[in-house]
């Protein structure tokens, strides 16, 4: 799948698709049924099916103190989208700027001049331009005069409950991943590359492989039984998703204790899936406190997964 990072890197032959334009965060079963739709009308009409997303997501430009925790970044709705067969994914660069255009620039300049959009696919409440002034209307009207066809997503339905990521994100804050995991088709994950850390969880006898996670605000938080995918295969253990209060950390960041692995991750890029939580992330007064609590939370690890059928 090809990536194009800002609306300066599209190319003239990029000219020409069927597009949808959202968020994807998490890329749950609702936005593959629209990627579905998606890559079905592009076939028939023998263009590329082309994702559009913001980054970073609106709410975090209009009100980053408030904005909701991510279920995903770039490289893992990258990962997803290429898995459901997704030629392009165009990522634009969402700021103050951008967001004062007009509705009605957005339309000509972006989609018509710039990608030759022929279909487009987008809920009946996307809003775009300054003020939110575009809107479903506002495309279908621009559709017949430009020459492009516009459909709507409807929401997709689970037991008569709407799949959404705000509802995905709600269930995993109250640790109901089996909940969490029937919305988004497959266990809640992070993808992440591993960087040096500094080494403390080795000296305990527990070596972990670090992953930052940056400008997410994680949805998770505390110690769960994981599966983690590498290079050399899956592989199952504990991690812990918090701030490390113990040994005074401040970054978030996600740690991650494979069982019975020894080869090396650092620079590696894992997925690591979160199969069931153990407990919540909490301060020990000491090292040799913490470094029990390491050793049980471990022993129901191992636990659970002899119970699991994997």
């Amino acid at each position: 799948m090809q990536l194009i990072r800002g609306i300066h890197n599209i190319k003239t032959a990029d000219f020409g698709c069927v597009l949808t334009i959202g968020n994807f965060d998490g890329v749950h079963l609702g936005h593959q049924r629209v990627i579905s739709a998606l890559i079905e009308k592009a076939k028939a009409s023998g263009l590329p099916a082309v994702v559009m997303v913001f980054e970073p997501q609106p709410r975090e430009v209009f009100t980053p103190d408030t904005a909701p925790a991510r279920l995903s970044r770039l490289r893992e709705k990258y990962q997803q989208l290429e898995k459901l067969g997704v030629d392009k994914l165009l990522c634009v660069n969402f700021n103050l700027a951008f967001a004062a255009q007009s509705a009605s620039y957005f339309v000509e300049h972006l989609l018509v001049e710039k990608m030759g959009v022929r279909h487009l696919i987008v809920g009946d409440d996307f809003h775009f331009g300054k003020n939110r002034q575009g809107n479903y209307q506002t495309l279908v009207d621009a559709g017949q005069r430009f020459g492009f066809s516009v459909t709507d997503t409807k929401s997709f339905m689970l037991s008569d409950c709407r799949i959404s990521s705000t509802e995905i994100r709600q269930a995993l804050e109250k640790d109901a991943l089996n909940e969490a995991q029937q919305m988004l088709g497959r266990p809640y994950s992070i993808i992440g590359r591993v960087f040096h850390g500094d080494k403390r969880g080795r000296t305990l006898g527990f070596p972990t492989a670090n992953i930052k996670l940056k400008r997410r605000v994680s949805p998770v938080s505390g110690v769960y039984v994981v599966k983690a995918t590498t290079r050399y295969g899956t592989h199952y253990g504990v991690a812990n998703v918090g701030s490390r209060p113990t040994v005074a950390g401040i970054r978030q960041q996600l740690e991650v204790h494979l069982f019975d692995f020894e080869s090396d991750l650092y620079g590696q890029t894992i997925e690591v899936a979160f199969l069931n939580k153990i407990r919540n992330e909490k301060k020990f007064d000491s090292i040799d406190e913490l470094t029990k609590q390491i050793i049980e939370d471990s022993k129901q690890g191992r636990v659970y997964l002899n119970n699991l059928v994997l």
